[in-house]
C-alpha cells in the first residue's frame, strides 16, 4: 500500500462526520417517521416533508463539492439515502396519487423495476449499492422532484410525469450499463463516457 493511498484513506476517514453527510443521515433517519405518515394518510406532513429530502439531496452535494469534503463514505450514504428517498416517493406516489395518473401509471412502474434491478445487481455483484453518481441522475433527480412537487401541490401533469419518468429510464439502464461494464465498483464516474475512457478499473 502507497503512502498516498494511506494519507487518501486517513482523510476519508477524517472527513466522515461533516455537513453533508450529516444531511444525507437525516434522509436516512426521517424514513421510518414518512413511512408512518404514509401508513396513517397524512398526505400534507409527507409531501413537506420528502420535498424537504429531494432539496436536502442538491443541497449536500453542493456544499460537498464547495468545500471539498466528498468522500467514499459519503458517497455510499448518499446513495443509501437517495435509494430511500426513491422509496418514499413511490409509496407516497402510489397510496396518495396513483388515481390521478389514471391509465399512465404503468410508466413508473417500469421506472420502479429498473432502480430495483441495478440496485439488486450491484449487490450481487459488488456485495454493495451502487455510488456512482452519475451526472444523468442528478439531472433526474431535479426533474423527478418537480414532478413530485407538481403533483402534490397543483396535481398530475402528464408532459412533465412522462419526461421525468422517461429521463429516469435513459438515466437507470446507463447505470446499469456501466455496473456490467465495470470490474471493480467505483463511486463518483460522471457516466458511461467518463467510465469507457477511465477503463474498467479505473486506471
Amino acid at each position: 500500500m502507497s503512502t498516498q493511498t494511506t494519507t487518501e484513506q486517513i482523510t476519508k476517514k477524517e472527513n466522515r462526520w461533516n455537513i453533508p453527510n450529516a444531511i444525507s443521515m437525516y434522509r436516512l433517519l426521517s424514513f421510518p417517521f414518512l413511512i408512518y405518515l404514509i401508513i396513517v394518510g397524512n398526505e400534507s406532513l409527507f409531501a413537506v416533508l420528502l420535498c424537504v429530502n429531494l432539496i436536502s439531496d442538491a443541497v449536500d452535494g453542493i456544499i460537498a463539492r464547495a468545500f471539498k469534503l466528498q468522500t467514499e463514505f459519503g458517497a455510499r450514504l448518499d446513495s443509501i439515502a437517495d435509494f430511500s428517498t426513491y422509496i418514499l416517493a413511490c409509496l407516497g406516489i402510489y397510496f396518495f396519487k396513483m388515481p390521478d395518473h389514471g391509465d399512465d401509471f404503468w410508466v413508473l412502474y417500469i421506472f420502479i423495476g429498473l432502480i430495483i434491478f441495478y440496485n439488486v445487481f450491484s449487490l450481487i455483484k459488488f456485495k454493495r449499492l451502487p455510488s456512482l453518481h452519475m451526472y444523468s441522475t442528478k439531472v433526474g433527480a431535479y426533474v423527478q422532484g418537480i414532478y413530485f412537487l407538481g403533483l402534490f401541490s397543483y396535481g398530475y401533469y402528464a408532459p412533465i410525469f412522462f419526461f421525468a419518468m422517461i429521463w429516469g429510464w435513459i438515466s437507470s439502464l446507463e447505470e446499469i450499463i456501466i455496473l456490467v461494464y465495470l470490474k471493480e465498483l467505483r463511486s463518483n464516474v460522471k457516466g458511461l463516457y467518463w467510465v469507457l475512457k477511465s477503463g474498467r478499473t479505473g486506471s
